[in-house]
């Protein structure tokens, strides 16, 4: 039932607000009761537990920070909307004198080319089939300021969820630029918030292990330029429920092979995969 979460939120806002249309209070009290169930899904696992991590390569090279980890909760981001579940948020990080800051102080808003993140390469996790890449939508200023955080937390959990629900887009808005890729056996793997124009893939081009897919930017729901990375098991991220994952890195002088966490900086290693641990 979870995964029909976004159907009872949308077949709820279509019964309650043509309410003057059909006249029937019966049914606008449904649609009440059906946006609320679909709320509620939201926290509701949409896929079958205990599942095994997928192992895959890393989606990034050199130093990065793991923000909002599934190595210290899940769901991740508090939610299994959109398959993310298990979603990571990688910050490059090149300086290790310098530490990552989730708000900053000032400039209320920063230009994304002002990150280090911004532009870099992001890599096919795994061989698979692009089944869809987009890449129009702007990269926007930084909202990692106080100031910044309250703007981003209503357009975020408002607008853009309510403009992606209302165009059908499976969380476009929220999303950003995105890359799904199919890996075969039932797993695809989303790369979110890319920078415009910079996808190199198009739906039904085949990738290699470590080709490059795109880059990181800064569109969607976005507080700077950072790449969210997810698996999942459906090619559809509205319909989705999340899929573990794990790959090579290095941190603190050991490599391992799982997922980093604790926003403890890892480098990514490009060993061939090992099993999960």
């Amino acid at each position: 039932m979870a995964r029909f979460r976004t159907l009872f939120v949308l077949l709820g806002m279509a019964l309650a607000l043509t309410a003057p249309l059909h006249g029937v209070g019966a049914l606008s009290v449904a649609g009440v009761v059906l946006i609320a169930l679909g709320v509620v899904l939201i926290f509701v696992p949409g896929g079958a537990p205990g599942r095994e991590p997928v192992v895959v390569r890393c989606p990034v090279e050199g130093r990065w920070v793991p923000v909002n980890s599934p190595a210290d909760k899940v769901p991740s981001h508090g939610t299994h909307e959109l398959g993310q579940a298990y979603a990571i948020d990688l910050v490059h990080v090149p300086d290790p004198d310098h530490e990552w800051r989730p708000l900053r102080k000032g400039p209320i808003a920063s230009r994304p080319e002002t990150f280090p993140a911004f532009g870099r390469d992001i890599t096919a996790p795994a061989d698979g089939v692009v089944v869809q890449a987009s890449d129009r939508q702007r990269d926007h200023w930084s909202r990692n300021s106080r100031p910044a955080l309250v703007y981003l937390l209503v357009e975020g959990l408002l607008f853009r969820p309510v403009l992606s629900l209302l165009t059908l887009s499976a969380g476009r808005f929220v999303i950003g630029n995105s890359v799904v890729l199919d890996l075969g056996d039932g797993v695809y793997a989303l790369f979110a918030h890319l920078r415009h124009g910079s996808v190199r893939v198009r739906k039904g081009d085949r990738v290699r292990a470590g080709d490059v897919i795109g880059q990181v930017g800064n569109s969607g729901n976005s507080s700077e330029p950072h790449l969210h990375f997810h698996l999942m098991d459906r090619p559809r991220p509205m319909a989705a429920a999340g899929v573990p994952f794990a790959f090579r890195y290095e941190s603190d002088g050991e490599v391992c092979t799982g997922v980093p966490g604790g926003r403890r900086p890892f480098v990514a290693t490009t060993d061939e995969p090992a099993s999960a641990s």
